[in-house]
């Protein structure tokens, strides 16, 4: 079990600036403590808030595979257990040299607290390799505003 799918990808929008390195920096903190016996795929994940609070997460795999929980998912449930409801950004951080996004369902994680032009960032180890919308990531999404 990964927690990316790995992806072509566009560049990176942008100088990489002050709040993007922060996530950087978080990601990959989490990214240390990566739970991925299984797949050795570690991936850490950082969320910025709409109040510019950060909560990271990692992945945490499962012998039983369907049980492991996804670095982005980890990192929603922290923002969430701590009463925030709105995604400014989030950046993953995974090894390897192919770009990796998020995987499907946690985008529909992501989009449950994001708006449609929240960053997404997805790095590898020599930093940023691009920047999407949860839009261009997850287009013609359901949210909860279909329910209302």
């Amino acid at each position: 079990m990964t927690t990316c799918a790995g992806v072509s990808g566009q560049g990176y929008r942008g100088a990489v600036d002050g709040p993007v390195d922060q996530l950087l920096r978080a990601a990959r903190a989490a990214q240390a403590n990566s739970y991925s016996p299984y797949s050795n795929f570690p991936v850490g994940a950082a969320i910025r808030t709409a109040a510019g609070n950060v909560y990271v997460g990692t992945n945490v795999e499962n012998a039983a595979y369907p049980q492991g929980v996804c670095a982005e998912a980890s990192a929603i449930s922290a923002m969430v257990t701590a009463g925030e409801r709105s995604i400014q950004a989030v950046l993953t951080v995974c090894d390897g040299e192919m770009l990796s996004t998020c995987c499907g369902g946690c985008r529909q994680k992501i989009r449950e607290f994001a708006t449609p032009d929240t960053l997404i960032h997805a790095a590898g180890p020599g930093g940023v390799l691009a920047t999407f919308t949860i839009d261009e990531l997850l287009p013609t999404s359901f949210g909860p505003e279909n329910l209302r």
